[in-house]
């Protein structure tokens, strides 16, 4: 696939103004995850106390806001695959999030489905695993739109399913003309949801999450559907795109 020739100067003057909500989803274990090591409340909170202080340290822009919007920034230990907007090695964090709790959920069990692939030796979970889904409010003056002309014109390389070439170059130009956040087409919902990739936190609106959703999430070797408790919905993923992702391919083969 060919390289994007993009410079900072020419992003720099399509850099636009953006606001909204936007939804991540996360693990519900965050909340949970160290109560089954210990007997009380008082050993819970030592115990969390004692991994805090082995974590690196909270950036300095992430002063005063919850750790749900500064802890894709905290840690720049190294990144063996990096991620679309993301460089493999020790690079700089992303946030990245979705217009709707919809595409949250179906990037989530995409990567989902990603990670029991790359782990054959792990079976797919026989019960509904649970994820919340929070959103923040975003606001800022410096965003690149990814969907909109003139950077539509590369929209195959903006959303090429496993190649992250191409986006990890412009978001490399991006920072360098002080670029906030980036808004791309997501590739994993098939109702053609977009994204949002933070690069810096002063693209947040507010210093903690807006809402939040409790969602379950079933997969299956070829299929996988979502349930939110409230507001009560329901949702069916188009796997057959899923799997166009070659990353999946063990996943099917292990049939």
């Amino acid at each position: 696939m060919s390289r994007t020739t993009w410079t900072p100067e020419e992003l720099s003057c399509e850099l636009k103004p953006l606001a909204g909500l936007y939804w991540r989803a996360v693990e519900a274990q965050h909340k949970k995850s160290t109560m089954k090591l210990v007997d009380s409340s008082d050993e819970q909170r030592i115990l969390e106390e004692e991994i805090e202080r082995a974590k690196p340290a909270v950036p300095q822009a992430g002063d005063g806001f919850d750790y749900l919007l500064y802890t894709p920034f905290r840690y720049h230990a190294f990144q063996p695959k990096g991620s679309r907007f993301r460089r493999a090695g020790f690079t700089e964090g992303v946030f990245y999030c979705c217009e709707s709790p919809i595409t949250a959920m179906a990037e989530k069990a995409f990567w989902q489905l990603v990670f029991f692939s790359e782990s054959p030796a792990t079976p797919l979970p026989a019960n509904p695993a649970q994820f919340t889904v929070f959103s923040t409010r975003i606001r800022t003056s410096l965003c690149l739109d990814l969907t909109k002309p003139p950077l539509v014109r590369d929209a195959a390389l903006w959303t090429d399913l496993a190649d992250y070439s191409s986006c990890q170059d412009i978001a490399d130009k991006a920072r360098a003309c002080a670029t906030e956040a980036i808004r791309y087409r997501s590739v994993r919902d098939a109702s053609d949801g977009f994204n949002l990739a933070v690069l810096s936190m002063s693209a947040f609106a507010a210093k903690k999450p807006d809402s939040m959703q409790s969602w379950h999430l079933q997969l299956r070797r070829h299929s996988a559907w979502a349930k939110c408790e409230a507001p009560a919905l329901s949702l069916s993923f188009d796997t057959d795109l899923f799997f166009q992702d070659p990353r999946l391919a063990p996943l099917q083969a292990s049939d």
